[in-house]
């Protein structure tokens, strides 16, 4: 399942890479092959999960499991399966799409909807998986807790990928990049950072997301690679990375530091500090960061400024804030993103009460 996982979120990320440089000339690439290969592990994992609980398991595993049509199986290895499922289904919809449409405009097209849901399921499954082991305490073993730490930075990696259409640098100066990232965000954070039985959980599940990402950012560009689909703008001579990923782990150690100090307090109330504190340190940290991202120091390897897809047209717009004119941050629009990370936080704070729970 771990290999899914990674299989999955290292594909995504060639693929996107491969259309911002290539462009689309077949289903067949190896991004693609990657992508459903993950799904096709973890499905295949979850099946042989089941039937093996079913027709051979022990009275402890049968007890750990969950039943559906007479079969029975760990809850996680049900939900990669419908992932998989998901996954394969969007392979020939995405297909006939290109076909018809030729390049995406957007990355949450119908196909990739679907695709991205059913990759939603298969990591959901994987983390699942290795929570419940890490929960049941079967032994001293320690992977299961560092499974669940790095899957979870997958899991945000995923999250980043599927919003990262609003969340360039150059709208981290915009109001609606405040609200997407308060409402998802804390979240996903505080839900993991809760489940996990690791010190200093946040900022070790953020540290991992930055690591999945700039790991395939400092790796793609060392390929070379030219544009196949006209028109061509911008001549790249190598694979063109993502972004640089958000700064989310300073939020997130100053999260972690937050629940030191405030353990024993209510949820709602614990809520109001860790929402606060989030959003003013992302904004302390973000904001300054993302115009030396769209400076001339930026673009090298290390922070992947050179992020631009070949069919862009090189312009000084590259070096701006887009829509400050009527997506400019005001103070009630940050009081707006505050109101969203707390409702997000206590939605993340019970959600991960729930996972320190799941045994199945």
């Amino acid at each position: 399942m771990v290999f899914g996982a990674t299989s999955i979120i290292c594909g995504l990320l060639w693929d996107i890479s491969w259309h911002k440089t290539i462009g689309r000339d077949t289903f067949w690439t190896p991004a693609h092959l990657a992508i459903h290969l993950g799904g096709i592990v973890a499905g295949l994992t979850g099946a042989i999960l089941i039937l093996k609980t079913t027709f051979a398991g022990t009275a402890e595993e049968r007890g750990t499991s969950v039943r559906i049509w007479g079969f029975r199986g760990p809850y996680g290895a049900w939900l990669a399966i419908w992932g998989a499922f998901a996954m394969i289904t969007s392979a020939p919809f995405d297909d006939w799409w290109h076909n018809a449409y030729g390049l995406d405009v957007k990355i949450l097209s119908p196909p990739h909807t679907i695709l991205a849901l059913g990759i939603f399921g298969v990591i959901s499954g994987a983390v699942l998986l290795v929570l419940a082991r890490q929960n049941r305490g079967e032994s001293e073993d320690v992977w299961p807790a560092r499974m669940f730490v790095y899957l979870s930075g997958i899991g945000i990696a995923l999250l980043a990928t599927t919003v990262a259409e609003y969340t360039d640098p150059n709208d981290q100066h915009g109001a609606m990049f405040y609200f997407i990232t308060a409402g998802i965000f804390p979240l996903t954070l505080f839900q993991l950072g809760r489940a996990a039985r690791v010190k200093w959980p946040m900022t070790k599940i953020a540290l991992a997301y930055m690591l999945v990402f700039q790991v395939m950012n400092w790796i793609l560009p060392l390929f070379h690679a030219s544009p196949k689909l006209a028109p061509i703008y911008i001549p790249v001579t190598h694979m063109v990375p993502m972004p640089f990923p958000l700064l989310l782990i300073v939020p997130a150690f100053a999260c972690d530091l937050v629940i030191r100090a405030m353990r024993e307090r209510n949820d709602w109330l614990l809520a109001i500090p860790l929402a606060v504190v989030f959003m003013i340190v992302l904004a302390l940290v973000q904001w300054p960061f993302s115009r030396f991202l769209l400076s001339d120091f930026a673009d090298n390897i290390i922070f992947s400024g050179d992020h631009w897809p070949y069919f862009a047209r090189p312009g000084s717009w590259m070096r701006d804030y887009w829509s400050l004119d009527t997506d400019h941050l005001t103070l009630r629009s940050a009081f707006i993103a505050v109101a969203l990370a707390y409702v997000s936080t206590r939605i993340g704070l019970w959600r991960g009460k729930w996972m320190k729970q799941v045994v199945r």
